[in-house]
């Protein structure tokens, strides 16, 4: 599996989601995935099923060391001392000793992005954590968080699919080497009936499930966790690794409307707020 390197850690380009994969129903599939060569598994203290993602861990009989997990503090979890509490409820549910990544699920207008940050780096001094990011923050939030407060962001976690552009902050997180980590890639399924993505896949003797994935990883820096319960799910999104797309397909998948923002909470951020 092809990593990236980022902030002394190296992520496989193609993980597990689990979101949706509620409480002990996580168990088999992150087996299964694990398996079946899956190395990076997400999960965040809102699926409520780091329990299970770690029973999946304990089952599968690999080293800890070959695995790179993540998981997420929640929105109304970022004070300092609510950060601490949420990382050791989640590690106890996962029952391991440290996490490869640390994020910030979704900003949070009442935060204090500095002190957020800063609790969030002492996991990482402390070896609790190898790596801290965030996900969810539009282009000001992230600009601030590596311009202004400094923060060593490992990745970004965002929506990205072949529906939705990405373009300005894929070219920012580039600048500054930061790898896209693209939840939602199949748009919550939509990809599988989208008719120009099934008409590449013909082509490529490929469902338009795996088009998807192979757009996002012909692109620099671009990581994707697809959720994926069932092990036929799991094998095909892997397969999806070997798929070549070509400059017609790229040229195709281009001319996809991209302004199909499938994740809206009321909480979210201003997608539209520019960078100074």
């Amino acid at each position: 599996m092809e990593t990236i390197a980022t902030q002394g850690v190296k992520i496989p380009r193609l993980g597990l989601g689990t979101y949706r994969l509620a409480g002990s129903d996580a168990q088999a599939p992150v087996e299964s995935a694990i398996a079946l060569g899956y190395r990076h598994i997400d999960t965040a203290a809102m699926y409520d099923n780091e329990a299970g993602v770690g029973a999946g861990i304990a089952a599968s009989g690999i080293k800890r060391s070959e695995l790179f997990v993540t998981t997420k503090v929640w929105h109304d979890q970022l004070a300092p001392d609510a950060v601490e509490r949420a990382f050791d409820t989640s590690l106890s549910k996962l029952k391991l000793d440290y996490v490869d990544l640390y994020l910030v699920h979704w900003p949070s207008p009442e935060m204090n992005m500095a002190a957020t940050l800063e609790a969030l780096l002492s996991l990482r001094e402390r070896g609790l954590t190898r790596a801290i990011g965030v996900c969810n923050f539009n282009l000001p939030m992230i600009r601030r968080a590596v311009e202004e407060i400094g923060a060593p962001i490992a990745c970004h976690q965002i929506e990205y699919h072949p529906f939705l552009s990405q373009a300005p902050m894929l070219a920012y997180l580039r600048s500054k080497g930061i790898p896209l980590t693209a939840y939602c890639p199949l748009a919550q399924g939509r990809a599988a009936s989208d008719a120009t993505l099934n008409q590449i896949g013909r082509k490529h003797g490929a469902s338009a499930a795996q088009i998807a994935l192979a757009w996002l990883m012909d692109q620099e820096g671009v990581i994707a966790i697809p959720k994926a319960g069932r092990p036929e799910s799991q094998k095909a999104n892997l397969a999806a690794l070997d798929i070549k797309l070509d400059d017609a397909d790229r040229t195709a998948i281009a001319a996809l409307p991209k302004d199909q923002r499938f994740v809206r909470p009321s909480f979210g951020p201003d997608w539209e707020a520019k960078a100074a």
